[in-house]
């Protein structure tokens, strides 16, 4: 079951854009285009928008200026996300209907719009099947997230859970291995088994994972590191784990 929720949203940039036209074309209210712009990726746009039946917009750039912020290359939608985030309901129903075993990631407070995004594309680059995030202490979808996931914020499942602890419980009461990622962890990330039905769970930027969060992890592991700095940016230390365990998923099934 997803949120019954309703949000305009300004979506900038062309693969944010492409994706949304390729992927929903039928949530886009305007779609907007700098007067002027005339080269393969905004005619790449035009099509996009031709197949979708969206009308395209030419405005000013004072008028695109006043309207978007950020770095928009000139290209930007407002579009309505409908139902977008799933519920825990949702999840449960989604794990059902797997005919492979889980692969969740799950992300314990990131607050950072730019690393949520990054750690969507990472997730939809590896065949994550769900992101899980908590409802408070945690940033949601917004123009910025979907800009740096670069279209996997239209593909991923993405789940919003009120009660993240129970949420824990419950995928561990259908048979889903947590992994959390820790600094002081016994065991480091290569020696982890992560090709069975798993859940990712990375911490918060600034504190890492929560007590009850860390106490709901069956196993704890750590990223080795060779150089001076003792920790990975979350996003960064998210695209190393998943791409790990895509590793051994694809070792295993071959």
């Amino acid at each position: 079951m997803k949120n019954k929720k309703s949000d305009q949203e300004k979506v900038i940039g062309f693969h944010a854009v492409s994706e949304l036209l390729a992927q929903r074309s039928g949530s886009v209210s305007r779609l907007l285009i700098q007067v002027g712009r005339n080269d393969k990726r905004i005619n790449e746009v035009r099509e996009l928008a031709a197949d979708g039946n969206v009308t395209v917009e030419d405005v000013s750039k004072e008028a695109f200026e006043r309207e978007f912020e950020g770095v928009h290359q000139g290209v930007a939608a407002i579009a309505e996300f409908e139902n977008s985030i799933l519920s825990e309901m949702g999840l449960f129903e989604l794990l059902k209907g797997l005919d492979h075993p889980p692969f969740l990631l799950i992300l314990d407070g990131v607050t950072d719009p730019h690393n949520l995004g990054a750690c969507l594309r990472s997730a939809e680059a590896v065949g994550v099947d769900a992101v899980i995030i908590p409802k408070d202490n945690s940033v949601g979808l917004n123009t910025t997230v979907r800009k740096v996931a670069c279209g996997a914020a239209e593909t991923v499942n993405l789940v919003s859970v009120t009660n993240l602890a129970r949420c824990l419980d419950k995928l561990k009461e259908e048979g889903v291995w947590l992994v959390g990622t820790a600094d002081q962890a016994d065991s480091t990330l290569y020696d982890q088994d992560l090709g069975g039905a798993i859940a990712l769970i990375m911490g918060s930027e600034g504190s890492g994972l929560r007590r009850l969060t860390r106490k709901s992890c069956d196993f704890l592991i750590s990223i080795p590191m060779a150089g001076a700095l003792s920790s990975l940016n979350v996003s960064v230390a998210t695209g190393v784990c998943l791409y790990e365990a895509r590793r051994q998923r694809i070792s295993s099934n071959g």
